[in-house]
């Protein structure tokens, strides 16, 4: 089956410049195609799997890939979806942006052999670009009129967008220029956001070198009730591991709302299609096996095979054999860990702490721990009934807990609502 038979069996295609001649062209011998990625982070997220899987299946039907790292983009940012002016990222912090991100990349994709994909960053040839001359040759092919009817940025209009951020268009799309003619690239995919950006691109193309090339848009993320798919109580989930553990990583994926499981299945996993229909088919509580086979999927190909297993033996240590994630069954040794010293301790009971007989706020606990970012959401948990330290039920406002409860191996474990777990470590 080809790439784009691939796509639409999966409901990855949003729109499709040239349809019937991308078809004829990608069955006449491999292809190379292209995605760009933006460096504002040292990590990427789940917000960026859609194209980061989208390259995935491109190498699967035997074409060749460029990932495009914007270093040069990166210094301007791109305005599409955004209602104010994204923040400048400083050079010597994309530096190292760039470097994280090439990491996570080579998980998801074979970058070893060129033939196959390779990364690039587009201030390799965007930093050497002289302004008059680039005016004249590729400035002189945009109506401005045209430009401001684009969705990316029409709109900025009513709260003002920059002459500096107008360029952007211009920029990516002549890195689609730069690619066709330094790598042979015919392709862009990417999200449904950048359809303007990607269509000035191909037009560029074809005008300047009467070349074929085209795009391909992935639908964007989000879950039923319209909200973007890729965040938690604790911000965005990320690919590095070290911003987000293979743990937490497995837990978002296990506890994605049951309409959303199938559709993230499609998406996500590289499981065949028949099985994708059965699990999809699965309903009430059995509808968990299916759960627990995208979070495992989705934590093989993101994090190894190893870190995947962990995770889901950790989470049926914590959550028990056939729990829909409600009850703790145990210890799983890698949810979150929160850490309060001695000193802050010593502050919240106004410097006389010393004693292991002494106790203190569950509420002050949990802030200064950060497992709650406020008093007040911590009382509302506890007024909720959605708050258990060591698998006790806390509905006291004014509970207590001994500070000797945090002097032992394991800590206190904190239960936020039914699926959210903590663990509370004292420290010197």
């Amino acid at each position: 089956m080809g790439f784009l038979e691939v796509m639409r069996e999966r409901g990855l295609v949003a729109q499709i410049t040239h349809e019937d001649e991308l078809g004829a062209h990608l069955a006449s011998g491999p292809r190379t195609a292209y995605c760009g990625f933006d460096p504002s982070a040292d990590s990427l997220h789940v917000g960026s799997l859609l194209p980061i899987m989208a390259l995935r299946r491109w190498q699967a039907a035997g074409h060749r890939v460029v990932a495009l790292v914007g270093g040069g983009t990166g210094l301007i940012g791109d305005p599409s979806g955004k209602t104010e002016m994204r923040q400048m990222v400083e050079e010597d912090g994309l530096q190292k942006n760039l470097a994280g991100i090439r990491g996570q990349l080579e998980r998801f994709l074979d970058l070893k052999d060129p033939k196959r994909g390779i990364v690039v960053n587009n201030a390799d040839w965007l930093g050497e670009l002289k302004y008059l001359p680039f005016l004249r040759e590729i400035g002189r092919h945009f109506s401005v009129n045209r430009m401001l009817t684009a969705d990316c940025f029409k709109q900025r209009l009513e709260k003002g967008l920059s002459f500096f951020e107008f360029n952007y268009m211009l920029l990516q799309s002549y890195d689609f220029l730069h690619l066709y003619k330094a790598q042979g690239c015919t392709v862009q995919l990417g999200g449904d956001d950048q359809w303007s950006n990607m269509l000035s691109g191909v037009d560029l193309v074809r005008r300047l070198t009467g070349g074929k090339a085209f795009c391909v848009t992935l639908p964007l993320l989000a879950t039923s009730d319209g909200r973007k798919m890729g965040k938690t109580e604790k911000g965005a989930v990320w690919l590095d591991a070290e911003k987000t553990s293979p743990f937490e990583y497995y837990q978002y994926w296990r506890n994605v709302e049951d309409v959303m499981v199938e559709p993230c299945l499609r998406y996500f996993t590289d499981l065949e299609m028949p099985e994708i229909l059965r699990l999809g088919a699965l309903k009430d509580a059995a509808i968990n096996e299916a759960k627990k086979r995208l979070a495992w999927e989705c934590t093989t190909i993101a994090h190894g095979k190893a870190a995947a297993d962990e995770a889901q033996e950790s989470a049926g240590r914590l959550f028990g054999a056939g729990s829909p994630g409600g009850v703790a069954g145990g210890d799983s040794g890698n949810e979150p860990e929160h850490f309060v010293s001695r000193s802050e301790l010593s502050a919240l009971l106004g410097g006389h702490q010393g004693s292991n007989n002494q106790d203190i706020s569950i509420v002050d606990l949990l802030a200064a721990a950060g497992v709650v970012e406020t008093k007040a959401e911590a009382k509302r948990l506890i007024q909720q009934g959605g708050l258990s330290l060591d698998n006790v039920k806390i509905t006291d406002l004014q509970a207590r807990i001994p500070i000797k409860s945090l002097e032992k191996s394991g800590g206190c474990l904190v239960r936020k609502g039914k699926k959210h777990y903590h663990r509370i470590r004292l420290r010197d």
